[in-house]
């Protein structure tokens, strides 16, 4: 039976009494409004792309009709009594962001992507580390970009340093004298699985070892809190459950007792104290902000600013709270079938230890997912095997997860 016959009525499926209820309830039902999500369609993979933000609309247009388009020039200083010029928008979306993930807002960096700020924080660690410890150590399944600039940075230093991977349970055994900091993504891009962020720092520190965090699952899905941890650098992006767009200025974190040492690796003129004296020599700006490098990215940054402004009467408790009960209404949906099908759950059930997204292992799930996404029901397949389908708790109601779990549930039963 074609998979378009299958969920052809997958979006107006009756949903129960109980499900509705707890859309009636939910604090953050009114936030769904404000997002453009296609009819026809179920969309779980923000945690690979976020819905498009009816603000985001409004304000792209202004800015290149009205920033770009009549003040031209002048919108790089235009404005700044009000707030409003571009100079400083890296450090208005720097102050958005901070909120979300536990920081002062002069700890926050906005800018560049997440592998080109990893590695100046992966640069900035190793510099403020003693000279002895010259090693590395990550999740030996960290995310392939975080890997990569880890082997790139200690093959360009030479000298010694190493990068170490380990399995994940095993970080803690290996905080080894020769350690200098420990790369780590808190929520698991594969399965979910979601890392004590306090608890690791805390081993870390105890043992004279930096944490950095990549937060690229994490910030926007639940509250972060990197100076409740005792974190000292982070990583994230702004396309995923933050909703800025395709290709969305990524951000950093730099615990503020870090300013003053950590080297600035990419040490770019909008880092500089001021730019516009154009010195020969740098001198880095407050804060974070030595981090940012180059021109801001107005057009993408106006665009991650305007998405961010969706959190802003946010509880974040609440947040946290509906994430955990969508993804646990879709395992409980799925679990009575999940075996017949051939579903196995690799998010652990432990709401501590889970994402925001619930990922099966199937052995033919790339053809499964190519199937639900033809028609109509957007997840994703990370390989070898898996099924993985991210939750966002300011767009996604109960009734979507009911429906979606049952379009999976039909799906597979009908290529059986």
């Amino acid at each position: 039976m074609p998979t378009q016959t299958v969920l052809a009525d997958l979006t107006t499926l009756p949903v129960p009494a109980d499900v509705l209820a707890l859309d009636a309830r939910d604090p953050l039902a009114h936030k769904r409004d404000e997002f453009l999500l296609p009819d026809g369609v179920i969309y779980l993979d923000g945690n690979s792309l976020g819905a498009l933000s009816r603000r985001v609309v409004q304000r792209v247009r202004h800015v290149t009709e009205e920033e770009w388009g009549r003040a031209l020039i002048g919108s790089w200083t235009l404005g700044a009594q009000e707030g409003r010029d571009w100079m400083a928008l890296p450090d208005r979306v720097a102050a958005k962001i901070a909120r979300l993930i536990g920081a002062q807002p002069d700890e926050v960096a906005v800018g560049d992507s997440t592998s080109v700020n990893t590695f100046k924080v992966l640069a900035a660690a190793l510099g403020v580390a003693a000279p002895e410890r010259r090693v590395l150590l990550t999740d030996a399944d960290n995310f392939p970009t975080d890997l990569y600039v880890a082997q790139g940075l200690t093959a360009l230093l030479g000298g010694g340093y190493e990068l170490r991977r380990v399995p994940a349970d095993e970080v803690a055994a290996h905080l080894r004298p020769d350690v200098a900091a420990v790369l780590l993504t808190q929520v698991d891009y594969r399965t979910g699985r979601c890392l004590d962020l306090a608890a690791i720092s805390a081993q870390a520190r105890a043992a004279g070892v930096l944490t950095i965090w990549d937060l690229a699952h994490s910030a926007g899905a639940f509250p972060v809190d990197l100076n409740g941890a005792g974190a000292d650098f982070a990583v994230g992006c702004g396309y995923k459950y933050l909703n800025g767009g395709p290709g969305a200025p990524a951000f950093l974190f730099a615990a503020r007792r870090w300013h003053a040492a950590a080297p600035v690796a990419l040490s770019g003129w909008m880092g500089h104290a001021d730019p516009f004296e154009m010195a020969r020599d740098y001198v880095p700006a407050p804060g974070a902000r030595r981090f940012v490098t180059g021109t801001p990215m107005v057009l993408s940054l106006s665009a991650l600013d305007a998405a961010l402004d969706a959190f802003a009467d946010v509880d974040l408790h609440a947040l946290r709270v509906k994430s955990l009960a969508l993804t646990d209404m879709f395992m409980a949906l799925l679990d009575p079938v999940a075996e017949r099908l051939a579903l196995t759950l690799v998010t652990p059930r432990e709401p501590a230890q889970r994402g925001s997204q619930v990922s099966y292992r199937h052995p033919q799930a790339r053809e499964v997912m190519a199937d639900l996404i033809a028609a109509g029901l957007v997840g994703d397949f990370r390989t070898p095997d898996i099924l993985r389908f991210g939750f966002t708790p300011l767009y996604h109601s109960f009734a979507d997860v009911y429906r979606a779990a049952r379009g999976v549930q039909a799906m597979l039963e009908a290529r059986a």
